[in-house]
This record gives structure tokens, sequence and C-alpha cells, in this order.
């Protein structure tokens, strides 16, 4: 197992106890002739001196032998260590790699464990940009993806000799669609195969994917992580020393890097993670069943409502659940579903998710005809629900409805 840099920081306040202790104390700074600042300062630098050129090569020799220290700016500092450090207090593992976005940390994960006539196995709602890079360039590489609806043994149906991962994403993107990731990581070791999953939902904060048996978990440290939308960041966390080492492999001389400043940021972040996702969830529970209450909107997509196909999964491997809300406008159009978004005032249309904020985005119908579990009729819209007043939000969600049966009406002749 690579040195962490909490060695390095063992006289720093005890981090036991319970997660949301350890994560405010996680990679905190070490004390210094008697004093050592609460935040981890901010190491800006492309180049790492060395005392001599013996230390230089005492590093280097460190650094083949698989601890995660820097010879070279690329590699990060301490700031980089302490989010590191952070990351694995959340998710578990023994490595964390950071780098520029959630996509790149799939990208990532894709490259450092396939080669050229490899198959994988994708759980079919997992995030769209997965589909462009299976189009853009794995398939350019010679290696194949077939996504499947994982209920009923499809997933294990798909498995074929060459077949070297199995990718899913619990819940999924729009719809929120959970898996049995406990049933899927028997399946992958059953067959000596890997088991990826993004769990930027929970960021480990309402579910651990490595305790469940994946091997690698990958989060888009932009959202709910880093918190703020201020910072595009992903992280690729490793359960073993030995998928650790292949990712780093791919993570070294692919160049990837960030600033250290984005390092502060997202550790900022995870100080407040959980009182920022009980909130999330707080409010967005009242969103959700205030919706379903309402003429004119059929299913609402959250886990965590009594009646969701995946409460049952949540309520067994999920500690809570976050701000994402779906919901379908029956009968209306996709110029119905835009009318709502552009009349709410509080949603700001947006694609991300994840920070304070609350954002809204109309769903392209192609995206929904991707999920197998999709059997709706109507357009819908996803919402994340910030840490504004849920009464507040309530009456903009209220106001903009009204927008809905003029445009459905109008698109139909009306």
């Amino acid at each position: 197992m690579t040195r962490s840099s909490i060695d390095a920081h063992s006289n720093a306040p005890d981090a036991s106890g319970s997660l949301a202790t350890r994560l405010v104390h996680a990679g905190s700074p070490r004390f210094v002739e008697g004093t050592a600042p609460v935040n981890v300062p901010v190491e800006r630098t492309s180049t790492v001196r060395h005392a001599s050129t013996a230390a230089q090569h005492d590093v280097h020799a460190r650094r083949k032998a698989g601890e995660n220290i820097a010879s070279y700016g690329r590699h990060g500092s301490q700031t980089h260590r302490a989010l590191e450090d952070a990351l694995l207090a959340l998710e578990g593992g023994v490595r964390a790699f950071l780098v520029p976005s959630g996509l790149s940390a799939i990208s990532l994960t894709f490259l450092a464990l396939l080669s050229p006539g490899d198959h994988v196995v994708v759980t079919d709602s997992v995030y769209a940009p997965v589909r462009r890079l299976d189009t853009g360039l794995l398939q350019r590489l010679g290696i194949e993806l077939t996504y499947v609806d994982p209920r009923d043994g499809q997933l294990e149906a798909a498995i074929r000799p060459h077949t070297r991962l199995i990718y899913t994403e619990s819940p999924g993107s729009l719809l929120y669609e959970i898996y049995d990731l406990c049933a899927i990581a028997r399946v992958a070791q059953r067959h000596g195969i890997a088991l990826a999953t993004d769990n930027t939902w929970a960021s480990g904060i309402l579910f651990r994917p490595l305790d469940a048996g994946a091997d690698i978990s990958i989060l888009a440290a932009t959202k709910y992580v880093a918190g703020h939308s201020d910072v595009m960041l992903g992280a690729v966390i490793a359960r073993t020393d030995a998928v650790a080492a292949r990712i780093a492999a791919a993570h070294d001389v692919l160049g990837l890097t960030i600033g250290a400043d984005d390092a502060y940021l997202a550790l900022r972040g995870v100080r407040t993670l959980p009182v920022r996702m009980a909130q999330h969830q707080r409010n967005a529970t009242r969103v959700a069943q205030w919706l379903q209450a309402q003429p004119g909107v059929g299913r609402v997509f959250y886990p965590a409502l009594p009646g969701d196909p995946g409460y049952a999964l949540w309520q067994r491997d999920f500690s809570g659940a976050n701000g994402l809300v779906s919901f379908v406008l029956e009968g209306a159009d996709q110029h119905a579903a835009e009318r709502v978004a552009d009349a709410l005032r509080l949603f700001a249309i947006g694609a991300s998710w994840g920070g304070y904020e609350s954002l809204v985005t109309v769903v392209a119908p192609e995206r929904l005809t991707d999920h197998a579990q999709w059997d709706q009729a109507g357009a819908v819209l996803r919402l994340h629900v910030g840490l504004e007043d849920a009464d507040d939000l309530i009456a903009d969600l209220e106001q903009a409805l009204q927008h809905a049966p003029v445009v459905a009406l109008h698109a139909i002749g009306g």
C-alpha cells in the first residue's frame, strides 16, 4: 500500500469517530514549531526542488516504488495530498487520483483498464458522455461496449470471454435507477472482471461502492464534493493496490493534473458535505412530495419516495438522498417543458448539479430512450434542489407550472 500523507499529518487533530468528524479533520496540516493553520495552505508550483542529487534520486526511487510523492509539479503538492486523504476518508480505498473533470475520471478508468479487443458491459442509464467516449474514442481503439439493463440476469448474459470491465452508475443520471451493486459485484468477481461505478449521486457520503465490492469508485467532484459551483474536478478511487498501480500508470502518462487552488476549494467543500447533503435531501423531499400532488405532473423520480422502483434498494444501501428530482409533465411536449423552465425564477437553467443553488434542465427526449426503464409519455424536467428555503422553491414551481397547460394545448392546436 502506498504511504499516505496522513502519516505526515500524524500530529494533526484526532480524526477518529464518525464520517462527519473524519471529513472535518482529514488531511489537516501538521504542526510545525507548535502551531498549524486550520486550512491546508495552497502550494502552487510547477517545479519541485531537491536539496541534492541524492535527495532527487531518493524521491524518484520512492515514486517508482509506488509512493504517492511528488518529483515534479504535475504530481501535485501537499494541498493535493490533503484532498486525496479526504476522499479516501469519504470513499475508502487505498489511493485517490485527481483529474480535471468527472468525464476525465471516467476516461482515465477505461484507458487504464482496457486494451484493444477488450469488451465492456455498461448499464444503460449511465451519464450520456460515456456513450460519446465510446463512439468518439473507444471504438477507434478496438474496445467494444454493450449496454444492458442489469435486472433479470441481463448483465451476466452479456458477458463474453474477452469482457474485462463492468461499468455502472447507480443511481442513474436522469431517472435515478438504482441497481443492486452487491449482486453486480458478485457477478464481476465470479467472472474475474473489474467493476467500476460512477458514485457521483451519492458522493461517498450516502453510499460507498468499494465496500459493496466495486474495484473503482468514480466521482465528478465538481458537484457535491466541491459544492459551490466554482470547481471542475474529478476523482478515481481504487480499492486495491493492484488496481491503483494500473490507474497510476495511466494517470502519469496522460499527464493528468489539477491546480492547487481547485484542490483547496474541493477540500473546503468536503468539510461541509454532510450538512449540505442533509439540507439538499430535506428540501428535495418536500419538493418531490409536492410535485406528486400536482395535476399535470406524472411520475416523480426520486429514490427516497416510497413507491419509487428503487426505494427498497435505496433503503437497504444508502444513508440518505441528494437534491436531484426529475418529473414528467403529462401530455406536454418539449416546448411546454421549456416554457416552464423559462418561467422559473429561483431555478436557474443549467446542466450541472451539486452546488448550493437550484437548477433546472429540460431533458432531451433522445437521452431518455437510452434508458430501458423509461416507460412514460411526456416531457421531463430535471431539478437540482438547492439550499434555498423549500417554501420559496415550491412557490416558484407552482407559478411556473401554470405555464405548461397553455403551451400543451397550443401544441395540439387548442
